[in-house]
């Protein structure tokens, strides 16, 4: 046996001695037989085989200035550009977004990859190689199913974030009784319970929760609403299965404060004197969109001294409308508009002393209080639907108090 060969058997014996002789018993492993981890994968590219650079997208930073200090010339980002514009146009891309470039670890570093997040679950997956082009690419999404249940102590908004809840759940909740409840005029001592789904990607909450079923009671009346689709997408339905949508909403902005009802006494707070008030106003920060309350017809948009910027939609043959103190209009005399679309912002022009929106609304050319009318519900669930819409609701009831017990136990 060569001398060679000899190390080799010295070096494995001493090995094994030292195994033998170790004093606190531990196993000294020569070979692993654990398999190699598997290769990280991101993007649908085997990310750990590439070095990455990352950023985001900054103030008038266009794909060019972007990938120039990479060696990308402008020739070839047009031609990536006009190449990849069936998936995405790269004109689009929005400041504060994030950005990755993939490139070779070897010594050229060589940029093979551009990576744009376009929104919480998709991406674009730009090739920067001999074949130029795009794809495009979405996260994992998971759907989590929670239920939350409180009391108002100061507004519905301002309690879920205390609960520790997202203000999108507040948004979401409001949307489902635009037309039952006026949620700038809610009391202390009503009580919330919503049970509802929002989609979860890499670890966050991402998009509007989406509520399945709800109970809301205001000055001691509850109004329960369960999520429903008929064939002509889902709406929301009490449990008779009447619609809780109707002809007009609440109120003409999402949040805030009903600073003054319709009054025909009031003291005018700049005129200084008794003069009768044919509105409803509602305090909310400046710019806050207004919302046409009904689908119709715009027949004013202008300014006035004491209306200030002011819009007036015709819903039909009875009702109109009407939006004051706007900061800014967005429609003009003759354009359709439906009901929830945004009419203007929230200012104080004219005859006003704060950024607000006074809400006037005719009935048969007469101004009335519109939060003592009775509008009649929309469509109902059909007679062939009825006893498909018990069954959801007895599913959803069941899901709810699921949910509840499970976090009970977790709690316990």
């Amino acid at each position: 046996m060569n001398k060679k060969w000899w190390l080799v058997v010295i070096a494995v014996a001493l090995l094994m001695a030292l195994k033998l002789c170790n004093n606190d018993n531990e196993v000294v492993t020569l070979f692993s037989s654990e398999p190699d981890p598997e290769p990280r994968m991101r993007f649908g590219l085997y990310w750990d085989s590439l070095n990455v650079d990352s950023g985001s997208i900054k103030s008038g930073q266009t794909l060019s200035h972007l990938l120039d200090p990479f060696g990308i010339t402008p020739g070839k980002v047009a031609t990536l550009a006009a190449n990849s514009k069936s998936v995405y146009k790269v004109t689009s891309m929005r400041q504060g977004q994030p950005w990755w470039i993939a490139s070779s670890t070897d010594s050229t570093l060589t940029p093979l990859w551009f990576i744009y997040e376009r929104n919480n679950t998709d991406y674009i997956v730009f090739s920067l190689g001999d074949t130029l082009g795009a794809c495009l690419g979405s996260y994992p999404v998971d759907t989590v199913y929670r239920r939350v249940q409180g009391m108002i102590e100061n507004s519905l908004y301002l309690d879920l974030e205390k609960m520790g809840e997202s203000h999108l759940l507040a948004l979401s909740m409001s949307k489902v009784y635009d037309w039952t409840i006026d949620f700038s005029h809610v009391r202390k001592g009503d009580t919330f319970d919503a049970y509802y789904f929002q989609q979860k990607v890499n670890g966050e909450l991402v998009g509007m929760p989406e509520i399945l079923a709800s109970t809301f009671t205001h000055v001691g009346t509850e109004f329960k609403a369960y999520r429903f689709d008929q064939g002509d997408g889902p709406d929301w339905f009490d449990p008779t299965g009447a619609s809780l949508r109707k002809a007009f909403l609440k109120t003409p902005i999402e949040f805030g404060r009903m600073s003054s009802a319709y009054n025909k006494r009031r003291f005018h707070p700049v005129l200084k004197k008794v003069k009768a008030h044919l509105g409803t106003d509602y305090a909310a920060p400046n710019g806050t969109p207004i919302r046409a309350v009904g689908s119709g017809v715009v027949t004013k948009s202008e300014y006035k001294s004491n209306n200030g910027n002011y819009v007036k939609i015709r819903h039909n043959g009875t009702y109109e409308t009407q939006y004051l103190h706007m900061s800014k209009r967005l429609v003009k005399v003759g354009d359709v508009v439906k009901q929830g679309e945004v009419i203007g912002k929230v200012g104080s022009t004219g005859l006003a002393t704060g950024p607000h929106v006074c809400f006037r609304f005719w009935k048969n050319g007469e101004q009335v209080d519109h939060r003592r009318e009775a509008f009649p519900p929309d469509t109902p669930i059909r007679d062939d639907k009825m006893d498909e819409f018990a069954e959801a609701v007895n599913q959803l009831e069941f899901e709810a108090e699921s949910v509840l017990n499970l976090v009970e136990r977790m709690r316990n």
